[in-house]
């Protein structure tokens, strides 16, 4: 069931969410709904080890040449704790 309210915005922010909605060839209310779920989903977060690592030049550190080495002793001494 769909509920109709009413939304004060700015007169500038009106203006850019009708033309962006216009561009998507969608209502501006439902540009608006669209919004609201996306922001209001739960995203699963990225635990990839490659966010951490490869973010920049490090010069001649360790980590540059051996990551995949030590991330891989990181995960392998999370697997060798003794169980309770």
């Amino acid at each position: 069931m769909m509920y109709r309210m009413q939304v004060t915005l700015d007169r500038e922010l009106q203006r850019q969410g009708r033309r962006k909605a216009q561009a998507l060839g969608i209502s501006f209310s439902e540009y608006m709904r669209r919004l609201l779920q996306r922001d209001l989903a739960e995203v699963a977060p990225d635990t990839s080890p490659s966010l951490v690592f490869d973010l920049g030049h490090s010069g001649d550190a360790d980590i540059a040449r051996k990551k995949d080495m030590m991330v891989g002793e990181a995960i392998g001494k999370d697997r060798k704790r003794p169980r309770k």
